[in-house]
This record gives structure tokens, sequence and C-alpha cells, in this order.
């Protein structure tokens, strides 16, 4: 059925312009991103094919890359950059609130700041946040991409801005691709080897963070990282 041949209040546009953006199902907001279908499938057909190749729906559209949607047949390129540009101007909405100056209160506020970001990213992120003498975010600065290890994260990556920068303290980043949030034994060692090098250089590392698919863990919290008052 095209989109044409439906009753005007059933239409997308219709619909937003009429009861507001928000009355609209996930399948009919992708529609409206896709703009036009094909000559034998519609916005909304398209849409729900695009839904269907994420896992749990609407939640894990987050993950979807160029290849997978290139994949279903109707969606070329141009769609699909529109599809992951709307997707990424969402993370950078929800992840905006915390920016060069905020002061961090809790384990939470970080998490806030990457969790959106983060949380269906495929591949581990490795990030730092730079905290001045007056408990404020310089920067967020990344480290690295790929598989978290002791000779990846090493502390000169780590480091290297903060002394740069002259940060006081730093707070450790990074996500797991399985959603699942708890620290590997791996995640332990590589942290005490960085909260070591920290000391050396009289920088304190105040807490590690990682972050899940909707949840975090936080060192600190765990009692994994001791911070002297």
């Amino acid at each position: 059925m095209r989109i044409k041949s439906l009753p005007e209040k059933e239409r997308p546009i219709e619909k937003a312009v009429a009861q507001g953006v928000g009355s609209l199902t996930n399948t009919e907001l992708l529609a409206l991103i896709i703009h036009t279908g094909t000559r034998e499938r519609s916005s909304i057909h398209l849409a729900e094919e695009v839904l269907a190749v994420c896992d749990h729906g609407i939640r894990d559209l987050g993950a979807v890359e160029l290849e997978d949607l290139t994949a279903i047949r109707g969606i070329g390129e141009a769609k699909a950059c529109r599809i992951i540009a709307a997707i990424e101007l969402g993370k950078r909405m929800a992840t905006s609130r915390s920016a060069r100056g905020d002061y961090l209160e809790s384990a939470g506020d970080v998490a806030c700041m990457f969790m959106e970001e983060l949380r269906y990213a495929r591949k581990e992120h490795f990030r730092t946040v730079l905290i001045n003498t007056k408990g404020q975010v310089m920067s967020v600065d990344s480290v690295s991409v790929g598989e978290l290890s002791s000779t990846v994260v090493h502390p000169r990556e780590v480091f290297g801005n903060a002394i740069r920068k002259s940060a006081a303290a730093v707070i450790l980043v990074h996500n797991h691709p399985s959603g699942d949030p708890n620290p590997s034994s791996e995640d332990i060692t590589t942290t005490e080897r960085l909260v070591r090098g920290g000391e050396l250089l009289g920088i304190d590392v105040l807490d590690h963070i990682i972050i899940g698919d909707g949840v975090y863990c936080s060192f600190r919290e765990m009692h994994l990282i001791t911070v002297a008052s």
C-alpha cells in the first residue's frame, strides 16, 4: 500500500502536523526520515524492514551500520545516511548536557555523558575525562577503539593529554559491547596499573566507568578504586 492511498489522518506527515510528532509510531518516525519509497514498497514498508534488522527493535537501532541498511532492497546509500545521521544527532543531543566546565557530582553524571553514544557501539571505546583543580571537566579524549588490553591502554596513552593540559585528575570510561558492564579481570588489572601510573604522575584516577546497555558500573562505587579525601 502506497502512503497516498492511506486515509489522510493516517499518513505520517499529516498525522504529525495534526497530532504532533509524538503521536507517530516508531515505524512512522523512521518512514519520515526515509522520506520516499520505491515503486514496489512505501517508505513505511522500508521502515518496517529496517526495524526488522534490529534484533530488539528500536532499542538496537543505534547500532546499525551503513552496510546493514544498504543490504535492504530499496535502501540506498542516501537513505541509509539519512537514518544514521538522525541516530547520530539523537546521540549528540543526549550527551550534550555535559561539556567543558561542567562539574561531575556522581558516577551517574559521567555515565549520562556517554550512555547514548556508547551503549550501542560494537567495539570497545576507551575515553578519558580530564578534570582540573576546581573539579571541572576540561576535555574528553579518545584513547583507543578496539579490544581493551593493558598493551593498548598504556599509561603513556592515557595520561599523555592529561600531562599536556595540566589536568589534576582523570576519569576512565569504556564500554562493553555485550551490554554487561561488570568488569572483567583484564579491566581490573588494567585499571590497577593506570591508578599506579597516576600516583607516580600526581594525577588522581577518580573512577573507571564501564558503560553497558542502559546500565553502568563504577569502580569507585564497587570500592575497586579508593580516592583520598
